[in-house]
């Protein structure tokens, strides 16, 4: 277990939360669209990476590769970034943030949960309440950009409608039907515009756009040699 702060914005006012972290979930094949969801699973095949054991799938990962730091260090360029929200339960109450599930897809290729815990995981240093954003949860939209040879692109970009209702994605996941206290859990993404491949830098947001606010973090990656 680990501390992390953040800032809960209530819309009228902000306040500073220290959250108790004991445990991350990466939540994969979150979609609502089946037909497209099987495609990509046939795509992945083809590739070479082995069809998820269940859809939804729940991948663990070390709570301590959560990090709010501007820059991460990953070994060789086979990593990339992907945005996701972010659900942290706390005394009962759910709170929604912003993450980049960064991933070693080398690594992927043949044991997806092994390549989840390679890459530390950048989020946003500010929450919002569920209760504020669940009355318009579908129209909030994901949005990634890439810095790839010096160009800012358009990485990922999607509204929450094509993913599973946060109850049916809290109740497949943990047998209690309750999010955990403690618990971190990424939601699942989007594809990536033109493919995924590597980024120097790769920034990420979630907007509300009823509410009309935004959270956002942006990181750099630094390339580590592979030396043998």
């Amino acid at each position: 277990m680990f501390d992390l702060t953040f800032t809960v914005d209530a819309q009228d006012t902000t306040t500073p939360l220290t959250l108790a972290i004991d445990q991350m979930v990466i939540a994969g094949w979150t979609g609502r669209d089946t037909i497209a969801r099987d495609k990509h699973i046939a795509e992945l095949e083809a590739m070479g990476i082995a069809r998820p054991a269940s859809t939804p799938i729940y991948y663990r990962a070390s709570a301590r590769r959560l990090t709010m730091e501007d820059r991460i260090e990953c070994t060789g360029g086979d990593s990339s970034g992907e945005v996701e929200f972010l659900l942290i339960g706390w005394q009962g109450r759910i709170f929604v943030g912003c993450g980049s599930d960064h991933t070693d897809r080398k690594v992927e290729a043949y044991n997806v949960t092994v390549s989840k815990q390679m890459c530390d995981k950048p989020i946003a240093s500010t929450l919002w309440e569920l209760e504020d954003v669940i009355g318009h949860w579908d129209r909030m939209i994901l949005r990634s950009y890439a810095f790839i040879k010096g160009e800012r692109v358009l990485y990922q970009e999607g509204t929450l409608d094509a993913m599973l209702p946060i109850a049916d994605l809290i109740a497949r996941g943990f047998e209690s039907g309750e999010f955990p206290d403690g618990c971190a859990m990424f939601g699942g993404t989007f594809a990536a515009k033109g493919g995924i491949r590597p980024a120097d830098r790769f920034e990420f947001e979630l907007e509300d756009p009823v509410l009309m606010r935004t959270i956002k973090h942006g990181y750099d990656v630094v390339t580590l040699p592979v030396l043998g």
